[in-house]
Order: structure tokens, then C-alpha cells, then sequence
């Protein structure tokens, strides 16, 4: 048997063995936090298969599985273990694509059911309506940043974003951003939204929209701790960070009547069942089946 080094490194594919041109392969497929997502869940899987003295090739469903349960054994989220075996189960799909297995053994691995309802904590109306006044009352980057997550982005979209990235189209003030998978779209910005952005842009012509005290691009803490800072401001006593905000902006485009599927594509949702955790997290109880039949009868 052999084992496989858990430090993934891209390799010359003349040079490399199968095993790091199928990882170095499968990664170059991706970009950005997605790739270092992936590499982290591929790290904690060829360790596994090290202390086991697997080879990456020689792995078998029933190690996948195993894998799986030792991840549950471990504690982690049942969301955590769905998505690295997602992630394990991609890499073997992309190596038998590309010949260098004959068949995947993830293919028929029992994956744990996700529970589909969101625990995300939300904001009403009247706290985002607060966030909003005391992000304006601050820093104006704190104001853009905190009005670009309103506006629907991930974090890292937001703190990814580029000067040369904003532009105009048919009116509307636009900023081209890199989604999560690697897909370059182009969103418009909200009136305020976008004023928030030219203010702390301000002389600026290139760059990070965002960027630190010494000029660097702000990172997924600094925007955390932006974000908590505004919270504290606002006098709201929850436990928000980035997504929250971007909760909001979902189940506010919801209570809006936007069409559901117009909402997965503004929140760039590949599974509509995602967006629709948050359909179910509103407070929805009104529109429950069980108050039409009851009028019925």
C-alpha cells in the first residue's frame, strides 16, 4: 500500500503521480475561498487515509463511509459531514472523468440528511432599519460594507470586490463580482448602496472597495468585526455577523413577494432548496394550509 501526503500542492502533471494530478486537477477547477474550502475538506480526508495506510486510489466506499462516521464521532455539523463527502465525492467523480480511476467508489455513498430548515438568527425590519442608521452614522466604509451585505452579498463578494469592478448599465449602478463556484456576475446596486460605495471609494480609482487602516484588502474578520462593531451602535443585543445580513436581505426580497425563483438567483443559490430554508425561517405561520382548510369547512 501507499499513502498520500495531506499537504496539497499543485504538481507538473508530467512529473506527479495519479493521485496529486487528480488533486491538483480537481482544485484547479476552482478559485478564490471556494478552492481553499475544497482543499481543506481534501486535507482532513487524506489524513484519514494516511493513518489508515490508504492510498488515495485505493479507497472503497466502505472508507468513505467510515470517514463520514468518524467525522460525526468527532461532533461536527451534520451540514459539515454532508459537505466534505460532497467535496470527497466531486474529487472521485473528476479523476474517473478523467480516466485516472475506473470507476468512483463515492458513487453510492450514504451522505447524512441535511436538515433543511434554517437556525440562521434573523433581523426584523425595524434592526435593519436601526443597522442601516447607525452604519450612516459611522465610518463611511463601515456604511458601504454593511450596505453591499443588505444588498445580498456573501461576504467574500463583498470584501472580494474590486474598484474597477463598479460600472453602469441601462441606468443602473452595477458592480461585477466573483460567486461562490467561480462565476463572474454582474448585480445592480440599490440608490443608497451605491452612494455608500462612492463615498468610500472616495479619490480612489483602483484597488480593493474595501481596504484596512495600512491599505490592505479587508478580510473576512475585519469584516466580522465591522459588522458587530455597527451592531453594538444600533443597540441590537443579538449575535449577528456578515450573513445575517445577508439573511435579511433574503427573507426581506421574500416578504416582498418576490418569486422564490427570482430570489435563488439574486442570492445565487444553486440548490433552491436552500432558498427556500429561508422561505421556511419567516414568520410564516399565517399563510399555513391549516387556516385555508380550516376557512373552508
Amino acid at each position: 500500500m501507499t499513502t498520500t501526503s495531506t499537504a496539497i500542492v499543485v504538481y507538473d502533471p508530467e512529473l506527479a503521480g495519479p493521485e496529486h494530478v487528480a488533486l491538483a486537477g480537481f482544485l484547479g477547477g476552482y478559485r478564490g475561498l471556494t478552492r481553499d474550502a475544497y482543499a481543506l475538506d481534501l486535507r482532513q480526508f487524506l489524513a484519514f487515509c494516511d493513518e489508515r495506510h490508504l492510498g488515495l486510489f485505493e479507497v472503497r466506499r466502505s472508507d468513505i463511509e467510515a470517514y463520514g462516521r468518524e467525522l460525526e464521532a468527532r461532533g461536527r455539523a451534520t451540514a459539515t459531514v454532508g459537505r466534505r463527502l460532497c467535496t470527497v465525492t466531486g474529487f472521485y467523480r473528476y479523476a474517473e472523468e478523467e480516466g485516472l480511476i475506473a470507476h468512483s467508489p463515492a458513487v453510492h455513498v450514504r451522505r447524512p440528511r441535511i436538515d433543511y430548515e434554517s437556525h440562521a438568527i434573523g433581523l426584523d425590519r425595524n434592526e435593519v432599519g436601526a443597522l442601516l442608521v447607525a452604519a450612516g452614522l459611522g465610518p463611511v466604509a463601515e456604511h458601504a460594507l454593511v450596505s453591499l451585505l443588505l444588498n445580498g452579498l456573501r461576504v467574500s463578494e463583498a470584501i472580494g470586490a474590486d474598484i474597477e469592478a463598479l460600472g453602469l448599465e441601462r441606468g443602473h449602478r452595477t458592480l461585477t463580482i466573483l460567486r461562490k463556484g467561480g462565476k463572474t456576475v454582474t448585480i445592480p446596486m440599490a440608490p443608497r448602496t451605491a452612494r455608500a460605495v462612492d463615498l468610500a471609494i472616495g479619490e480612489r480609482d483602483s484597488g480593493p472597495i474595501f481596504v484596512t487602516a495600512d491599505s490592505r484588502r479587508l478580510d473576512r474578520h475585519g469584516a466580522s468585526r465591522v459588522v458587530r462593531r455597527v451592531a453594538r451602535r444600533a443597540e441590537i443585543t443579538k449575535p449577528i455577523g456578515p450573513h445575517t445580513l445577508r439573511h435579511a436581505f433574503i427573507t426581506a426580497a421574500l416578504d416582498a413577494g418576490v418569486p422564490l425563483r427570482d430570489v435563488q438567483e439574486a442570492a445565487s443559490h444553486a440548490d433552491p432548496r436552500t432558498t427556500m430554508r429561508y422561505d421556511r425561517a419567516r414568520v410564516s405561520l399565517d399563510r399555513h394550509a391549516t387556516y385555508i382548510a380550516g376557512a373552508a369547512r
